[in-house]
């Protein structure tokens, strides 16, 4: 046995005996944390179209030497346990057996973007995250990120790509839900309770490492446009707020966070250099390590080093600022700036040239090595906690008190805008609207046109602009505007029945209008209809107030100052806005 294979030794030792006996080849594969999909009965990809990923697992394992990887897609709780055995089986047959770390986006709610988060699937739904911030509860965060650690270790994902602390201040970005709302002091007391939850009082065998985002907050976006994209690349600050963005990350790291991941964005206007922040030596070097102090691992946003191509379509990498360089000038670039890992990446060969031709020292490549490897054996990767126990999963995503505690949250979080006639009581004739009628059966008689009903019940979407670009089309941008023709019909039908409207926050809408005409106006972060209906019938107590506000027009949105939290002229709702039934 290897000292770095016994666990009765101290994990620095253990790190210093594997290290010394990796080659660079070796290195430089801890150095990418790229992604896997998996066949939906739990079996590895070997084989690839490459219309989504260039590279099947065994290549990424076996040949590149790969042991960071997240997961996309949703899949049951049995086959992911069942295929990170799989995969970890894979990497222990390598020559130095480094175990795999599995991440994943958020799975715990009802957003379904392959770039940002997976609706929950066999796991237990909760609101989003605008949601748990509504409620303004620090224990109910908690709560929510003990669960979330629970469900992942069943299935084996040991780092969360989240929790999302940017600010919500630019009312047309299209991440808000990620986040938990406009309030710096409320994401910081927030983002303590669900790093406690993640991890444990200590990151240990038992933990989830937390990777908080967007270093040093990505709220603040030029027009809201989003930095995946070429158009989104800016982000500015016209009200001087940048310090209020950093807040939550010094929250954040005082609670331990294991991990960081800095934005996309390149900050235009300020004393910061104008690139990505992912190659920004100010700001993971001179702010995040320096001033905050914080020791852990900085991975950065997925594809910021080659070009890609994404169902099918081109994409240039988010390489802002530094579009002129190459993909290993990027790479050095990006360690010298502080970054230790490179998110959607796996050319680990560019990383071997840096070195061998001297613009990158190897003690460089070390000191990320060592903080990778020294997580995995503090996780308990290289001992007890390297397979998972298939049955066990089955049995833990989505049970029943977990499942529970997901819906009453659901219900905690809807927020009354106007009351009217809340809460309903009886079994009223019911027309609904983007509700199931089966779901509404329950609690009155479902007819077929509103001129029968008593009362109307229509679920709305916060409007936004379609994008051409498949991929772009799942990041919700531009106006929040209904557009005329469906505020025309939306319109008719509160005129023609007295109409409860719940709109879905995913981003602050506009709607002067509807907020006039409804008999009642909710508004809801990720609820299913039940718990709509619980709460309009008076079953369930709603808690929730806005985590944003709710702006009067476009032209509003347009004149805001972007990093300035609740900066629109007169709003329809202010932050913090909700009734109690």
């Amino acid at each position: 046995m290897h000292p770095y294979q016994d666990p009765a030794r101290p994990v620095p030792e253990r790190v210093d005996d594997l290290l010394s006996r990796m080659t660079l080849e070796e290195k430089a594969g801890q150095l990418f944390h790229a992604m896997l999909t998996m066949n939906p009965d739990g079996t590895p990809v070997t084989e690839t179209d490459g219309s989504l990923l260039p590279l099947t697992t065994p290549e990424l394992i076996t040949e590149r030497g790969l042991t960071h990887f997240n997961l996309l897609g949703t899949y049951g709780a049995r086959e992911t346990a069942t295929w990170h055995n799989a995969i970890q089986e894979m990497a222990a047959a390598t020559r130095l057996g480094i175990p795999v770390s599995l991440s994943t986006d958020p799975r715990h709610a009802f957003t379904d973007n392959i770039g940002a988060s997976f609706h929950a699937g066999a796991f237990s739904a909760w609101p989003e995250p605008t949601g748990l911030a509504a409620v303004r509860d620090p224990e109910l965060v908690f709560r929510f990120a003990d669960t979330v650690r629970r469900e992942y270790l069943s299935v084996g994902f040991r780092v969360a790509l989240h929790p999302q602390i940017d600010l919500a201040t630019e009312p047309r970005w299209a991440r808000q839900s990620g986040t938990f709302g406009s309030d710096a002091k409320l994401t910081s007391e927030l983002v303590e309770a669900y790093v406690r939850g993640l991890q444990g009082p200590a990151l240990g065998p038992d933990s989830v490492a937390a990777m908080v985002k967007h270093f040093p907050g990505g709220g603040p976006q030029k027009d809201g446009e989003d930095p995946h994209f070429p158009h989104g690349k800016d982000q500015v600050y016209p009200g001087g707020m940048r310090e209020l963005h950093l807040e939550p990350f010094r929250a954040a790291v005082a609670a331990g966070c294991s991990q960081v991941m800095p934005y996309y964005g390149r900050p235009v206007g300020t004393d910061w250099e104008e690139v990505g922040f992912g190659f920004n030596k100010g700001v993971l070097q001179g702010l995040l390590r320096d001033e905050l102090g914080f020791t852990g691992i900085v991975c950065t946003d997925w594809g910021l080093l080659n070009d890609s191509v994404i169902f099918g379509e081109p994409h240039e990498a988010r390489a802002w600022g530094v579009e002129h360089l190459s993909v290993g000038e990027r790479a050095a670039k990006a360690l010298d700036a502080g970054a230790d890992q490179f998110g959607g990446e796996q050319c680990p060969e560019v990383i071997v040239e840096l070195v061998r031709s001297g613009r990158v020292s190897e003690a460089r490549v070390d000191a990320s090595v060592r903080r990778l490897l020294h997580e995995k054996f503090v996780l308990g990767l290289f001992d007890e906690r390297r397979y998972v126990d298939p049955d066990e999963a089955a049995e833990t995503v989505g049970r029943a008190d977990f499942t529970a505690a997901g819906a009453a949250a659901q219900r905690r979080s809807l927020t009354v805008l106007t009351a009217g006639p809340l809460p309903l009581s009886g079994r009223p004739r019911l027309y609904v609207e983007n509700v199931d009628p089966e779901t509404a059966a329950a609690y009155g008689e479902v007819v077929a046109s509103p001129s029968e009903a008593d009362l109307a019940l229509l679920r709305l979407r916060t409007p936004y602009e379609e994008r051409p670009n498949r991929f772009e089309s799942f990041f919700h941008s531009g106006s929040l505007a209904f557009a005329p023709e469906d505020l025309a019909h939306i319109l008719t039908l509160l005129q023609t029945a007295p109409t409860v409207v719940c709109v879905n926050l995913e981003r602050p809408a506009v709607l002067p209008e509807i907020a006039e005409h409804a008999a009642a106006l909710l508004a809801d972060y990720g609820a299913s209809d039940a718990a709509l209906l619980d709460v309009v019938f008076g079953r369930a107590k709603p808690e929730g107030r806005l985590p944003f506000e709710l702006p009067r027009s476009m032209a509003a949105v347009e004149a805001a100052r972007p990093d300035v939290p609740n900066d629109t002229e007169d709003p329809v709702f202010p932050y913090g806005h909700g009734l109690t039934l």
